[in-house]
């Protein structure tokens, strides 16, 4: 018999995909860079991500939530995803994880 994955594994599943996607100008990944707000998956394993840019108009404005959308789809167990843009409140580098921060030299 197979075992469905819970929505906690498939919660730490999404966190770790979105550990590997990276702003195209940051050699960050946005997780990291503070950009993911919240990720929420309920007890159906449907996902929804909160996030921001570092700028409205930021360049990757449409990749980067299109590349979270569909590398968060791929997961199995994923029912579905809805990923969720937004600039309140607004990000600033203070939203970077210390490993962000150290890496790009602000420590």
């Amino acid at each position: 018999m197979i075992m469905q994955k819970t929505f906690i594994e498939i919660k730490d599943e999404v966190v770790a995909q979105i550990h590997t996607i990276y702003d195209p100008e940051i050699p960050v990944n946005i997780y990291d860079l503070g950009l993911i707000y919240e990720v929420n998956v309920d007890v159906d394993c449907n996902v929804h991500v909160l996030m921001t840019l570092t700028a409205p108009n930021c360049p990757a404005a449409e990749s980067l939530p299109q590349e979270v959308d569909e590398k968060i789809k791929a997961i199995e167990g994923v029912k579905s995803c809805k990923v969720e843009l937004t600039f309140e409140p607004t990000w600033d580098q203070e939203m970077m994880s210390e490993s962000a921060k150290l890496e790009l030299g602000f420590l």
